[in-house]
């Protein structure tokens, strides 16, 4: 069960980057609650989208190099 910890995290990235690309609208109210004294917008859930993409492509290249 421990060897799935990191894939599992990177699965979770790659699955709210993608989604938040595609479907900004729906993660602006969640992002609103996170991200309580500002404002959340479209270009702030994107960018955070962006965030996790690359961290997910970040934790990839780490469990291909075997760093853990």
């Amino acid at each position: 069960m421990k060897e799935l910890g990191v894939p599992l995290i990177v699965h979770l990235c790659l699955v709210f980057g993608v989604a938040g690309l595609f479907w900004p609208e729906k993660f602006v109210a969640v992002f609103d609650i996170l991200m309580f004294p500002w404002p959340a917008s479209h270009r702030t859930v994107r960018l955070n989208s962006v965030a996790a993409l690359l961290l997910s492509v970040l934790l990839f290249l780490g469990m291909l190099a075997g760093i853990r």
